[in-house]
């Protein structure tokens, strides 16, 4: 199994080495620079890595999907009484002047690296490494619609927090630019897609080889293209009050008709479709399988998650269709991977998400502990139908203390903002063996590392799964197709197109996978309590004392976080703050 964190320090070698060059008057011992290096399709392989790298970020709140879930209004903040960030994000508040600075941070450093290879890739000769003409252009067309793809995907994760950001389309462009508008950013932002979508191979993405599951593809750049469309659409008509239909580019427009025919594509032609079973998704339908190898003396009879195993789970895996572990994942289009870490790099190769928003102070098995960040709001859980599967395929009721879920054991007043309920998809798991309990992914990947309890969450994020495809053509065409296809997955009658019905579609299908909070600001839903559950009051244990809680949006914020105080003083004025911070 090839994990892209692997090669992340060794790729980001010459962007040290280089970064160091104005300061020491020495010779460059590794003979790497801006103007030697980019000259080879190995140079041009690290440098890519060197994009990638910039999807990891060190602060948790600069993490989309941690921040994202936060402020959603399917979870609270939760955490124990010092967890003040958590619950300060979950309530709008920023008290911490660079509570978002990492993601600022990593965005430039990754376009930076993207400009670089652009620019190389278009000057310089690497014909003399390929033996035909053909070949040679499919490398530099490979590589261009990567790094386009990739330098309109951090911007495109960065603006939906921020909005209007910097564009810096070149390598040794001016940095100390002001903002650009919302327009100009998510013009540049599309237009770094489409170019992708002009350059990447027509490959299915069931035939990419192991070894290239995880960087982007033709149709992935295709289905951040309609994100991106309903995401600046929306936004500009329920938010800025300005309605529109397309997204303005340098030469024409955007449109919906173009927008729907990519994803039609995508959807008819790409080789990925919906994993049958939706509880084969996520590794909780591994945990049996794993303590099987793992635990020499594992009983049949009693597997550690004895709800998977009457159901008969079997986990898809991780690692895309030719993933060595698990079934074959079809479904995961995009994901970021996440692998082994250690003290001395920090936790950002590592997911914490399982870990944060794990179980608080409790450990079972196959449960672990967890900080107990973002449970689960108790309206939204009781508006989902238990006939819905996914319901408890995402969310572990911990009240009923079950022991067919591994739950018997849970013990209450743990932590504050408790529901009994916490989110099932991404979530600490364990199990016995030959070191003891220890995590899922400790034993499947044979970690070593000190104090791995934090660190051996190596679950990857999914990005962007199959099932969005449907969704976002179904919003788009305003028909019920794509829905029902999704609906019937989990053995849901169909229902007749509204908008309304995408909307609840969405939210119980991507709960807890960062999009919810997305959704709610492009619809303009965060404004409206009868379209959110943030005005709804509900019973809350804090840490054994009974109390109530309830979010207020603050609808002046626009749905916008907070731009690094320290980013706004280097820059000498030319930034400004968002509304509402």
């Amino acid at each position: 199994m090839k994990k892209i964190v692997y090669t992340i320090i060794y790729a980001l070698l010459p962007f040290l080495i280089s970064g160091c060059e104005n300061e020491l008057d020495t010779k460059n011992l590794y003979e790497k620079d801006l103007d030697s290096f980019y000259s080879s399709p190995k140079d041009i392989d690290e440098a890519m890595n060197g994009v990638y790298s910039a999807l990891y970020v060190d602060g948790i709140f600069s993490e989309e999907f941690c921040s994202a879930g936060l402020m959603d209004d399917c979870m609270l903040g939760g955490g124990g009484p010092d967890d003040v960030g958590a619950k300060n994000v979950d309530q709008f508040l920023d008290p911490a002047e660079d509570t978002y600075r990492s993601l600022w941070i990593e965005t430039y450093n990754g376009v930076y690296r993207a400009n670089a290879i652009i620019e190389a890739v278009q000057t310089k000769d690497f014909s003399s490494y390929f033996e035909t003409k053909e070949q040679t252009d499919e490398f530099l067309n490979n590589t261009l619609g990567e790094a386009y793809f990739m330098r309109g995907f951090l911007m495109y994760r960065a603006a939906r927090f921020f909005g209007g950001m910097p564009i810096i389309p070149a390598a040794n462009a001016d940095r100390k630019v002001p903002r650009a508008s919302f327009t100009e950013t998510f013009s540049f932002i599309a237009e770094n897609f489409l170019k992708a979508i002009e350059h990447l191979p027509r490959i299915k993405g069931t035939d990419l080889q192991l070894d290239e599951y995880g960087h982007a593809n033709l149709w992935v750049a295709k289905a951040y293209l309609a994100r991106t469309y309903l995401f600046y659409t929306g936004y500009m008509t329920n938010l800025e009050g300005t309605a529109t239909t397309e997204i303005p580019l340098t030469e024409g427009s955007l449109t919906k008709a173009q927008v729907v025919k990519e994803l039609e594509d995508v959807r008819d032609n790409s080789g990925y479709e919906l994993t049958p079973n939706y509880r084969n998704l996520w590794p909780y339908a591994y945990v049996n399988e794993n303590a099987k190898n793992f635990d020499a003396n594992y009983d049949p009879a009693k597997p550690p998650l004895p709800w998977a195993d009457k159901l008969g789970l079997k986990w898809v895996g991780q690692d895309g269709p030719k993933s060595t572990i698990g079934t074959g994942n079809k479904e995961v289009m995009f994901a970021l991977r996440f692998g082994l870490a250690n003290w001395s790099i920090g936790q950002k190769y590592n997911n914490r998400y399982p870990l944060f928003f794990g179980i608080r102070g409790n450990s079972m098995v196959p449960f672990g502990e967890g900080w107990g960040w973002g449970t689960v709001h108790t309206a939204f859980y009781d508006s989902w139908t238990k006939d819905d599967l996914r319901k408890e395929a995402s969310v572990i009721d911990l009240t009923k203390k079950s022991a067919d879920e591994g739950t018997s054991n849970w013990q209450s007043s743990k932590g504050d903002q408790e529901t009994g309920l916490v989110n099932r998809k991404y979530t600490t798991l364990q199990h016995n063996g030959k070191d003891g309990v220890k995590g899922l992914f400790f034993y499947l990947y044979k970690m070593v590392n000190g104090d791995p309890m934090q660190l051996w969450a190596a679950q990857d994020f999914y990005y962007l799964r199959f099932s969005d495809i449907y969704l976002m053509h179904s919003e788009l065409t305003e028909t019920a197709d794509g829905i029902n296809k999704v609906r019937a997955r989990v053995s849901l009658p169909p229902v007749a197109y509204s908008l309304d019905a995408l909307k609840n579609e969405r939210k119980y299908e991507f709960a807890f996978e960062g999009l919810r909070w997305f959704d709610l600001v492009r619809w303009g839903d965060v404004n409206n309590e009868n379209k959110n559950y943030f005005g709804i009051q509900i019973d809350v244990n804090n840490s054994g004392s009974t109390g109530k809680y309830k979010v207020s949006y603050r609808p002046e914020t626009k749905g916008l976080v907070a731009l690094p105080e320290s980013e706004i003083r280097l820059s000498n004025g030319v930034y400004t703050q968002n509304p509402g911070w």
